[in-house]
Order: C-alpha cells, then structure tokens, then sequence
C-alpha cells in the first residue's frame, strides 16, 4: 500500500530524440545503466554543482526546467535518476533511493569537486536529507522545494484513520536527518500546494536549526504549477543564501 501511494515510476528509457530536445544527455552511463542526467552543452560553473533529487512522479527528463535558472547562476546541474524511474534497474524504496543517491553524491563529488549542493524537490527533499546526514562527501548546503517533515505526518493527514507508523515501512524524517547539518538550508513552499499542504513545510522549517536556514514562500502556487510563479530572483536569492556558508 506504501509503495501503490508513494512511488510512480516511469521505467522508459530516455530516447535520444528526447535527450537532444531536452539539450541533456546521460550522466554516468554504463551499457545498462546511468546514475542521472546534466546538460548537453558544457558551461562554466564557478559556483559549483547542484545536485537535484526530483520527486515521486515522472522522470530526470522531466526536471529539464532546472538547467537554465541555476546555470545561469554559474552552478553545473546533475539531475540524479531513481531506481526503478527512467529505465534504471533497482527497486524503489528508501533504503535504495538513499544508497544510489549517497553513489550520485560521491561521483559528482569525484569528478566535479568542491564545492557540492544538494537540491530536493517533493519526496527528493527527503531523499537529499538523508543523503547529507549520511554521506562523507562535504555538502555545502541545501535547497528544498515544497518538502515535507516526515513521511508519517503526511500519511497521517491523508490516512487519518490508518495506524500510519504500522504500516509504512520508509520513514524519510527529514527533521530528524537534517538536525545535524552545519550549512545554510533555504525552503521552498508553495502557498497552495494541494498534493503537500504547506503545513508539512512550515513544520520541517521550524523544526530546523536556527541561524542556518531562511524560507520562500511562492503565492498562489500549488505543489506541480510553482515553475509558473517562480522567477529568476527567487533562485538568485536561494542560490546566494546557501553560498553563504562558504
């Protein structure tokens, strides 16, 4: 039942036509498999990389949006892949996300260096959050687009007469894995967000430790349209606060 709720996977392959029309190309890739997708045009990147965790439905193809708003703020952009999305082998789950998402970090770290950001968005804020309390590799900051605090609160509000605890099996507890990350967190709630009601958001930033993080909230958005009412000055702002730890 977890997964049926959490978990949409598209287990297409990204075709060549839509990698050139994307302007992307295959990140990592062996001859089975590939850890994510960034930009098929190399580009100056004297900020850094951005590492982007999607959420739960479609595909790294999808998230091409991404590209021109942090590459133009000098940052290289990696969308990582799940398992199981986009043709890639694997399961999905917690346990799996985290592990292939702690390889992405560690190979990006390995290629690009310092320094290294990671960027969530819905179910992947919860997937960045634990890939930064877990991994060795130096984690400049975090961004976290319409997040939520726990997977169980969530549950809870949608299945208020299920005993939520007892039947999930992942836990992605973003308040507990972010309580011990030293660098600048900025999130991102969309006012009207009907998929993750911005409660999930206000309590994940309150939950965070003070001094290390600051907050947008995007009027009138919902948790799919927010790119309609985002502009460039929003990921300016959220870009220049989590450099602010360097």
């Amino acid at each position: 039942m977890q997964n049926r709720f959490l978990y949409f996977p598209e287990p297409v392959w990204p075709t060549e036509s839509g990698l050139e029309y994307e302007k992307m190309k295959l990140w990592q890739a062996g001859d089975q498999d590939y850890q994510g997708l960034i930009s098929a045009t190399e580009a100056p990147a004297p900020n850094g990389t951005l590492v982007l965790f999607h959420g739960n439905g479609g595909t790294a193809l999808d998230r091409g949006f991404y590209l021109k708003p942090f590459m133009d703020l000098g940052f290289r952009v990696v969308l990582a892949e799940y398992p199981k999305y986009g043709g890639r082998p694997g399961k999905v789950g917690e346990k799996p996300f985290v592990a292939d998402g702690l390889k992405t970090v560690q190979l990006a770290h390995e290629q690009y260096g310092e320094p290294l950001y990671l960027v969530g968005e819905s179910l992947g804020c919860g997937v960045a959050a634990a890939v930064a309390k877990q991994t060795s590799v130096p984690v400049a900051g975090i961004i976290l687009i319409t997040p939520w605090d726990t997977l169980a609160s969530v549950a809870k509000s949608l299945f208020p007469f299920l005993p939520v605890k007892l039947v999930l099996t992942d836990r992605y507890d973003s308040i507990e894995n972010l309580q011990s990350f030293k660098n600048k967190i900025a999130v991102m709630g969309a006012e009207r967000d009907e998929i993750l009601p911005i409660k999930h958001a206000l309590s994940l930033y309150d939950a965070l430790p003070e001094g290390r993080k600051k907050m947008w909230l995007v009027k009138g958005a919902g948790h799919n349209d927010w790119p309609m009412y985002a502009d460039a000055f929003l990921f300016k702002e959220m870009t220049d606060f989590v450099k602010e730890a360097r």
